[in-house]
């Protein structure tokens, strides 16, 4: 079952990569632009056509995609100068702009599609609710015991089985205060002293009954307990339901990924902390990810918390690379971007001179920086990966 997780998350990268690269190519086409390959894999080349001017392939190993416009990122004239005027450098600044960052917009509208998607079909978890999934046989003695699940040396029943409440039963008001979802509840069960006696209403098969017991005492809780745990539950949502959350769950991944790229720095100390979890925001590499969703596979839950664990997953992952993949830095696609602003800037304050357009950006100049900062890259990635293989990554601690 780990293995097939790797398996997801291989196929899941490949298919993002390549609707990344597709992205370029569309934009490209649409401007005019002259893309000679387009192939998805990497290595040598198990399968290839051509179609008009373009190249379709697969390569021998499927991680990614790639695609080739005459003039995007190589610094040598195209092999025959006649394509020098379909060159991706020839175009106006914002069709080059748009062509760049339709790569990153391919990843954002892959995560919306994925999580509207999730919800209209299978739906999203939701265990805030008075619906009792779990009924506790006993009084844990101490938290510890009640952590794990365990009685261990008690034999005092539970106040749940005391009262006689059912898994399936839905608990509309305790104490006399109506409560419409498990934080409601919780509290009001924490706020019941323990050894006072309670009432709870509790709709059963469309019957209302009324049910009495009191509430017990564990060591180290604060407040009551009954010995209840509420359903796991699916809701799947209306079409404007799924675009609400959608874009909601984009909003909140999109400050996540700020937060996460801005404590970068920061983080390297803590990468080969032994309590490497995958639930608490800490930086992770593709083994890293991959570990999760095979543990995500053979995790022992339903099917549907294993496919919206990693549909989410997928979906977040693909919001954090459009949004790193935009940052005004040489290779990726926002330091060329970067560039072609900068040299807009130029020829504007170049006008107001009365002088000529200096042209394009000498991008010959910036090879060491470009060279540089992918090393950078590729020394931090490499580390990642280390420390999530020395310590593997958890779905939580």
């Amino acid at each position: 079952m780990n293995l097939l997780g790797w398996v997801i998350f291989l196929l899941a990268l490949t298919f993002s990569v390549t609707l990344h690269e597709a992205g370029h190519f569309v934009m490209a086409k649409k401007f005019g632009m002259k893309a000679t390959r387009f192939f998805v894999g990497f290595g040598p080349t198990v399968w290839s056509t051509w179609r008009g001017e373009t190249e379709y392939g697969v390569k021998a190993l499927p991680f990614g995609g790639f695609v080739k416009i005459i003039g995007m990122h190589s610094l040598d004239d195209p092999d025959d100068p006649e394509d020098e005027p379909r060159s991706f450098r020839q175009q106006p600044g914002w069709q080059r702009i748009i062509v760049l960052c339709a790569g990153s917009f391919m990843h954002f509208v892959l995560a919306f599609v994925l999580v509207a998607g999730l919800v209209l079909t299978i739906g999203i978890e939701n265990d805030n609710t008075t619906q009792l999934g779990t009924i506790a046989t006993c009084v844990a003695p101490t938290v510890a015991d009640l952590n794990n699940q365990t009685c261990g040396s008690s034999k005092q029943p539970s106040p749940a089985v005391l009262a006689g409440l059912r898994v399936g039963d839905t608990i509309t008001s305790f104490n006399g205060k109506p409560v419409s979802n498990w934080t409601q509840l919780s509290n009001a069960i924490k706020g019941a002293a323990p050894g006072s006696a309670v009432t709870m209403t509790v709709l059963r098969d469309d019957h209302t009954l009324t049910l009495r017991t009191k509430a017990a005492k564990v060591r180290g809780r604060s407040g009551g307990y009954i010995g209840i745990v509420p359903t796991t539950a699916f809701q799947v949502a209306s079409p404007l339901g799924a675009v609400t959350y959608a874009g909601s769950f984009f909003g909140q991944q999109l400050s996540g990924t700020a937060r996460t790229i801005g404590a970068l720095p920061s983080s390297i100390p803590k990468l080969f902390n032994k309590s490497q979890s995958a639930t608490n925001g800490q930086v992770t590499s593709m083994v890293g990810v991959a570990e999760v969703t095979g543990q995500a596979v053979a995790a022992d839950v339903g099917w549907r918390i294993k496919v919206e664990f990693i549909v989410l997953l997928i979906a977040a992952i693909n919001i954090f690379v459009g949004v790193f993949n935009l940052l005004p830095l040489l290779p990726l696609d926002g330091g060329h971007v970067a560039a072609i602003v900068w040299e807009r800037i130029r020829a504007w304050f170049a006008r107001l001179r009365g002088r000529p357009d200096p042209g394009l950006v000498d991008m010959r100049k910036l090879v060491p920086v470009m060279f540089s900062i992918f090393m950078i890259l590729v020394f931090f990635g490499v580390l990642v990966m280390l420390a999530n293989i020395i310590n593997p990554v958890s779905l939580g601690q």
